[in-house]
Order: structure tokens, then C-alpha cells, then sequence
């Protein structure tokens, strides 16, 4: 039961994190502040890889798609059962890359989840070993491809995995785009001291504050990692719900706690008569 749930768990979760990638219009996509380049780029000012980061940035739409599908392929190889040892070693192999990368800074660790799946796939592959070793089965991690009936299950997984990849990005949406001088908000219904959040004019979302120096805007997107932030009203700050990022938007946008290595990219807006527009 403890390795039914947790195949379940691990294979259902990889699986969906490659559904994810597939069905986003932004990872792929180099003018989105979500491209998996500008994360990679964000990614390298503070890990320890930031060696071998720095080098996928110029290959970061290939590597985006070689995570896609390996995320698919890991997925459907735990959920099935085929080799399945060698799906967990690349489970956990991604698991430590993320946690060397994605949550390397998070403080306390807890509040990263990537060193816990860590954990979770190496106890996943004992007790695999272990099972295989009192049935009499091999324990060996790479697959017999001598086997022709393994070698066609593991094609399999790959040709599932790019189908599954191909059917996630029938499902993108185009997020809903802002022209240049659209009305954002009547002034008489955003007084000083209000913010919200609205869709800016390259689709990304953003958010509008209004004090009495005027009225300026941020993109709503997390410059560690892609989350979309929400306004803190005690705090008066912008905050990441991923990996515990604050901006403070009343001082340019700029950082003052958590992982994110860069201030938040700003959005021109103007007041124009009556009403608050894009510029």
C-alpha cells in the first residue's frame, strides 16, 4: 500500500507538472515574462548551478521541451509500472535539480517542497528494490532492452508522453489582451490608495496603484520563478505564494524578501481625462 500510494502520488503529480508546461501559452513563449528562459536566467544569479544554467539559457525553448517531456514520460513510467526503477532515478535526479535551482534559497527549507519529493523518491526506491528482491524478480535500475517486449512498453511511454504533450497544448489559452490606450479604470472609482489587478498590454497581468504622486504599475508575475503575486493589504507589499517573495511597490518594485533576483518589471500608464489608461 505505501508503494501504491506513493506511485500514485509521485507518477500523478510528474505527469501533471508536465500537463502544465504543455497547456501554458507563456513557457514556451519568448515574449512572456513566464518564458522558461527568463526563468532560467532568473534561476542562475543565486544557485549553485548557476554554472550550467547560464549555458540552457541559450538552448532554453529545447530544454523547456526536453523537461516537458520527461516530466510526461516519468509520469506515465510510475503510474504503470514500466521501468519503473529507471523513472525513479529520474524523479529524483529532477527533484534535486529543482531543489539546487527553483528552492535552493528558500528559508526554512520546509517551505520548499522539491527536497521532500527528493525523499519521497528515494524511499520509493527501496521499497521497490525491496519488493523485487522477495519476489525474485532482478533489482537492477536499467531495464533489460534485449527484451523485446520491454523495449516496446518503453517506446510506448515515450510515443505517450509526445502525444500526451501535443493533446496539453490543444488546451492553451490566449490570455486576453489590453491595447495601447485602453481604459484600465474610471478615476472615480480608483481614489488614492487603491490598487487592483488588471491584464496588461502584452496579456501578462499586472498590477495598478494609484497614490498621490500619480499612478504606476507592475506585472503580477514573480521574477523567481513565474508565480503570480498577490497584494498583501497589511503589509502593503506584493508577495509570491510559491517561495515566499515580497516587492515593494511603493519603492520601484524592488525586493525585500525571498528568492526572486530582480525587481518587478514596470507597465506605462497614465491618467487621461477621466479615466486610467495604458500608455
Amino acid at each position: 500500500m505505501a508503494t501504491r500510494l506513493l506511485r500514485l502520488w509521485l507518477g500523478g503529480t510528474w505527469f501533471y507538472g508536465g500537463w502544465q508546461k504543455a497547456s501554458d501559452n507563456t513557457f514556451l513563449n519568448k515574449a512572456s515574462t513566464n518564458y522558461i528562459g527568463a526563468q532560467l536566467a532568473g534561476l542562475a544569479q543565486h544557485s549553485p548551478l548557476k554554472f550550467a544554467l547560464r549555458h540552457m539559457v541559450e538552448h532554453a525553448s529545447l530544454i523547456g521541451v526536453s523537461v516537458m517531456l520527461s516530466e510526461f514520460a516519468i509520469g506515465i513510467a510510475v503510474l504503470t509500472g514500466i521501468a519503473l526503477q529507471l523513472a525513479i532515478v529520474g524523479g529524483a535526479l529532477v527533484s534535486l535539480i529543482l531543489w539546487l535551482s527553483v528552492t535552493w534559497t528558500v528559508y526554512p527549507y520546509f517551505l520548499g517542497s522539491d527536497s521532500a519529493y527528493l525523499v519521497m523518491w528515494i524511499a520509493l526506491l527501496f521499497l521497490v528494490r525491496q519488493q523485487n528482491v522477495g519476489r525474485g524478480k532482478k533489482s537492477g535500475v536499467i531495464p533489460d532492452l534485449t527484451d523485446r517486449r520491454e523495449f516496446v512498453r518503453i517506446v510506448g511511454v515515450g510515443t505517450t508522453a509526445i502525444i500526451a504533450a501535443l493533446a496539453g497544448s490543444r488546451f492553451q489559452k490566449p490570455a486576453p489582451k489590453s491595447k495601447a490606450g485602453a481604459i484600465i479604470v474610471k478615476l472615480a472609482s480608483f481614489p488614492v490608495g487603491s490598487n487592483m489587478q488588471f491584464t496588461a498590454p502584452d496579456g501578462n497581468p499586472a498590477f495598478l496603484f494609484r497614490t498621490n504622486a500619480g499612478v504606476f504599475a507592475y506585472s503580477a508575475i514573480c521574477t523567481h520563478q513565474g508565480c503570480t503575486l498577490g497584494y498583501s493589504v497589511l503589509e502593503h507589499t506584493l508577495n509570491c505564494p510559491c517561495h515566499g517573495g515580497k516587492y515593494d511597490p511603493a519603492n520601484g518594485g524592488k525586493v525585500i524578501a525571498g528568492p526572486p533576483p530582480t525587481p518587478l518589471p514596470k507597465y506605462r500608464v497614465a491618467i487621461k481625462g477621466d479615466s486610467i489608461v495604458t500608455v
